[in-house]
């Protein structure tokens, strides 16, 4: 009888060891080292000024300064962020699936994304541009590209863009990544590359290539940069939009544009207003 007893209470003692390692797990997984309540937030990797992860692990990039903003006007702490790489392919399902809290990652607003998720900002105006050597002065307008070799990664819309309508002498490469791209821009295998002057700024903004290339400054389209959320969420979107407007007004703003952008010489445009999509 004795021993039953024992028995009891050892297991009774047991199961709350157990109960009590449960619960520090699920607060583990639920917290952050900071202690507050975790947010994923959706970020490009491999973009240098818009938002690149470091071999040391952090996250640099005009477009993880606004999203550590907007988190802070939320009530997120740095340290209870989570950045998480979303491809531009990946990007509205990533919203859908709940995978992520809302997407800044060069994303720009554009009617059919909009029949899938909803946006907050602009929080940038970008134009598609060409970077050129800097010491290159023979393209002087989109149609010195004809005959000319442009670079874009894979399927880019960008080099479709110039070679269907600008400059259809072209002589387009496709390569992997815009770091081909730079290489082959370097070394002259390729005279100018294409994509939104502000992801063609933070390239040439890397301390490797300052100095060696320059913007044309040719605006051949409107990228109106937006923060992706899930479809039907107004209250979220009210909220990022007056973290938004509270970054511009405050000047952290034109601090994340200086800090991400000024090695290039990158001729922003001012920020745009809340709501104003411009075509």
């Amino acid at each position: 009888m004795q021993l039953r007893k024992v028995t009891a209470a050892s297991a009774a003692v047991l199961a709350l060891a157990l109960t009590a390692t449960a619960c520090g797990s699920e607060e583990k997984e639920g917290k952050s080292g900071s202690g507050g309540e975790k947010i994923t937030i959706g970020i490009k990797i491999d973009q240098p000024g818009i938002g690149l992860k470091t071999p040391d692990g952090k996250y640099t990039g005009f477009d993880v300064d606004v999203a550590t903003y907007v988190a802070k006007e939320l009530g997120y702490e740095a340290g209870d962020i989570v950045f998480k790489e979303t491809k531009s392919a990946d990007r509205e399902t990533a919203i859908d699936r709940g995978d992520v809290k809302f997407i800044a990652a060069s994303y720009s607003i554009n009617d059919e994304r909009l029949q899938k998720v909803d946006f907050a900002g602009p929080y940038l105006l970008a134009h598609q541009d060409i970077l050129v050597r800097a010491d290159d002065d023979s393209i002087k307008s989109p149609e010195d590209l004809n005959s000319k070799k442009l670079c874009s990664v894979t399927g880019s819309t960008s080099a479709s863009n110039v070679k269907e309508k600008l400059a259809p002498k072209a002589q387009l490469q496709e390569y992997g990544g815009y770091s081909e791209c730079l290489t082959g821009l370097e070394n002259k295998v390729i005279d100018a590359l294409t994509t939104d002057d502000s992801i063609l700024a933070g390239f040439a903004a890397q301390e490797q290539f300052q100095g060696k290339f320059k913007l044309a400054g040719f605006k051949m389209s409107n990228e109106n940069y937006g923060i992706g959320l899930k479809k039907g969420d107004a209250d979220l979107k009210k909220k990022i939009d007056a973290a938004l407007t509270k970054m511009v007004s405050d000047g952290a703003w034109d601090k994340a544009v200086a800090d991400n952008f000024g090695p290039a010489n990158y001729k922003n445009e001012p920020a745009p207003k809340i709501g104003n999509i411009v075509k």
